[in-house]
């Protein structure tokens, strides 16, 4: 009997294909617009945990001035030294590395073109802070770094733009002017792409620290403390003995403010990813509103279709047919509609997700979840849409359904 009721769903359908399309419209943008708000959200999620965990992993970034961001800056606190780096080192328990680095902007001149770009200042531990890795070349000697040699190592953006003209040439052993000395390229960088932030990471040119204090800023300042955690250390402890050991360095006062901030990259991370997931769901919500107007539309079309076979229904009725055989009659047509209709959107929605989150680089995931729940959804709408109509069906009176003109 439910092999019987489906097929006269199923022709009922057939029979009206361009009205059952328009009715199912609503069901497919719903689920479509469902499933892409999520998709993309949950790639934006995960691209965000990528870009955190590449500025290194387990980081403690420490800088001047009692907040991040804008006028959060040093302000009139002391920058670091590097001694602060090697004393965090040396007295700190479940520090793996500590960088000390300094920054400027600069343009550099080579291979006949220049490029605006900012220059960084550091030792070879920088390279395991942030998780750095060189596709070419070497890193410094310690000679290098003890003299301020003229050495640097570029990232890909400024080995693009600077040698990136020269057939076969990596820019390695070529030579790179900033400000009024040149220095010798002896490494590339790995690319890693664009930060949290948006910034590119590979627009970057190393340079031993001394070589940066010395021949561009002329001073010994250190803007950052870059401190990567060994894997299972306890940050809380480590950020307070982090905190009280530069508190002692900078003779600070018990009753003085902190004039130096601590940042968690991993507590970044996981404000961005809430965030991100909270903008998810909340669009998530406002895409599912379509879904009960899709409903709706299924309820509109399923009391048309009832009132069209009123003398359909009377004649099945008076031959014996049961109030609960004409009930399932139209459920199930009205459970099938919203069923094609989800089937529609989860397609709509898969090669939406992945043509958006191409154009707006970002991984496809695909979540067999989020799409299995917004099928069973939308067939639920139908149950929840066609009950009445199919209940006004299966109530009628055979008689004067038989004069219903």
């Amino acid at each position: 009997m439910l092999l019987n009721t489906l097929l006269l769903a199923l022709r009922s359908i057939r029979r009206n294909l361009l009205r059952s399309f328009l009715t199912i419209l609503g069901i497919v943008i719903g689920v479509s617009a469902v499933i892409t708000m999520v998709t993309l959200g949950k790639g934006a999620t995960q691209a965000v945990q990528t870009q955190i965990a590449s500025l290194g992993s387990n980081l403690l970034m420490v800088r001047p001035g009692q907040r991040q961001g804008p006028g959060g800056g040093g302000g009139g606190a002391p920058s670091f030294k590097a001694a602060d780096a090697e004393a965090v080192l040396a007295q700190i328990g479940g520090v793996a590395a500590v960088a000390p680095e300094g920054r400027a902007g600069v343009t550099v001149v080579g291979n006949g073109r220049n490029w605006a770009t900012n220059v960084t200042g550091s030792s070879n531990r920088w390279f395991e802070t942030g998780n750095w890795k060189l596709a070419s070349g070497r890193v410094f000697e310690e000679d290098e770094q003890r003299a301020g040699a003229a050495t640097c190592i570029v990232g890909e953006t400024v080995r693009r733009e600077i040698f990136g003209g020269k057939p076969g040439q990596d820019g390695l052993g070529e030579q790179l002017r900033l400000k009024q000395f040149s220095c010798t390229v002896v490494g590339i960088l790995t690319s890693k792409g664009q930060a949290a932030m948006g910034n590119d990471q590979d627009d970057t040119v190393l340079l031993p620290l001394r070589t940066l204090q010395r021949r561009v800023t002329g001073h010994q300042r250190v803007a950052t403390l870059l401190v990567a955690m060994q894997d299972g250390s306890d940050s809380a402890r480590l950020k307070n003995s982090l905190r009280q050991l530069l508190r002692e360095r900078r003779k600070l006062a018990p009753s003085d403010d902190d004039n130096f901030n601590i940042l968690d990259t991993q507590q970044l991370a996981e404000t961005l990813s809430g965030t991100t997931q909270v903008m998810t769901t909340l669009l998530g919500a406002v895409a599912a509103v379509s879904l009960l107007v899709g409903g709706i539309g299924i309820m509109n079309i399923m009391l048309v279709s009832v009132t069209e076979r009123t003398r359909e229904i009377g004649l099945r009725l008076a031959i014996g047919a049961l109030e609960r055989e004409v009930l399932l009659q139209f459920l199930i047509e009205a459970v099938v509609l919203a069923a094609l209709g989800g089937v529609m959107g989860i397609a709509v929605a898969t090669a939406a997700s992945w043509a958006l989150a191409t154009a707006m680089k970002l991984p496809f995931l695909f979540d067999p979840m989020i799409n299995g729940l917004s099928f069973l959804f939308s067939a639920a709408i139908g149950v929840l849409f066609g009950y009445f109509p199919a209940r006004r069906a299966a109530r009628m009176d055979p008689i004067e359904a038989l004069r219903h003109e």
